[in-house]
């Protein structure tokens, strides 16, 4: 019964946690476009998007350099006799950030 009770506690903290955070957040930000509006300054600042590589082809590329790491992650596992747990959390790390760059490369390009 204890253990019950304990992962009830547990996760009802887990999503008030989360909901609480997102909502202190998502009021911040009303309360401090209702302060611009109210002062007569523009609000365009928050709708400016500076950002010319789409969102979609950041995340495809994080994704593709998950699958990269997973899958370089199996061959040093199989070939090298790492443990797994450190193989593929290492690699799957490694080729995410690597796409990353990229992708901030990308956008460097594209915003000369």
């Amino acid at each position: 019964m204890d253990e019950i009770l304990r992962d009830c506690i547990v996760s009802i903290t887990a999503f008030g946690s989360v909901f609480g955070t997102l909502y202190v957040l998502l009021m911040t930000r009303h309360r401090e476009r209702m302060s611009l509006m109210e002062r007569g300054l523009s609000t365009a600042e928050f709708f400016n998007q500076k950002s010319t590589l789409s969102a979609t082809l950041r995340y495809g590329l994080l994704l593709v350099g998950i699958g990269v790491g997973i899958l370089f992650g199996n061959f040093a596992h199989t070939h090298f006799d790492v443990p797994p747990q450190g193989a593929f959390l290492s690699m799957i790390f490694l080729f995410g950030g690597i796409s990353l760059i990229i992708s901030f490369l990308i956008e460097r390009k594209l915003n000369k």
